[in-house]
């Protein structure tokens, strides 16, 4: 149970916290965003291991889960490359570099005090530009934090890593600049409606939001956008 009163039906982990707050959502987003999918000579999936071994490191399962599923989308790989990533990645034909970075990481998920001048100097060996070692620093340092505000505030992630892969989809595909709506709750709010869902937030009939159940299944976008809408409004005025 959330630790803190979001309304029923909210997203897991921090997706709904990232709902229920947009005011501080938006430069959250606004990292992740540069760090995982910006101008970078580390790939988006070298990104996505790093961010995900970090979380699992700190014991983040939404986080670890979710992002290495995000490196399954961008590598071609199945689930099971969610468990690999637990274990050290063994038997993957990493370069000497990304081992280097993933220690520089690893280092920093410790604290920050913990990553030596030995460290530094062989990934630089292997070829690490200072851009890749400040980003592998700076993403090990933002997830240690997303990893905490999602535990701390005491979040639910589905325990099978395989309905993960829709969210780590979408992140690897769309970015992190748009909320996520599990398909799951998106085909119960084209059934039900959206007062219909969040019923459980609407009691004593006292919000008056103009939003209708729509006919049948609409497009994604659409629908999240109803979601964000209605999320809001219901919070609001609770």
């Amino acid at each position: 149970m959330p630790h803190i009163n979001l309304p029923a039906g909210h997203s897991p982990g921090i997706s709904g916290l990232l709902m229920y707050r947009p005011e501080t959502a938006k430069p959250l987003r606004e990292l992740v965003e540069i760090l995982l999918r910006g101008p970078s000579s580390l790939t988006p999936g070298e990104r996505e291991i790093i961010a995900a071994s970090v979380s699992w490191w700190n014991d983040c399962h939404f986080c670890h889960t979710s992002h290495a599923a995000a490196a399954c989308a961008h590598l071609g790989k199945g689930a099971d490359f969610i468990d690999e990533i637990k274990q050290g990645l063994p038997h993957e034909p990493l370069s000497p570099k990304m081992r280097a970075l993933l220690n520089i990481a690893h280092q920093t998920q410790r604290g920050g005090k913990h990553v030596g001048e030995a460290d530094i100097a062989k990934a630089k060996e292997a070829g690490a530009t200072d851009v890749e070692i400040h980003d592998t620093v700076l993403i090990a340092a933002s997830f240690c934090m997303f990893n905490r505000y999602v535990d701390g505030l005491g979040t639910w992630a589905w325990p099978e890593k395989e309905k993960f892969m829709e969210i780590g989809g979408k992140m690897a595909h769309e970015g992190y600049m748009e909320p996520y709506v599990p398909s799951e709750t998106l085909r119960s709010i084209a059934r039900r409606g959206i007062r219909n869902h969040f019923a459980d937030q609407a009691t004593g009939g006292s919000i008056s939001v103009r939003i209708h159940s729509p006919d049948s299944l609409c497009p994604r976008v659409h629908l999240q956008l109803l979601v964000n809408v209605a999320y809001v409004v219901l919070h609001r005025t609770h």
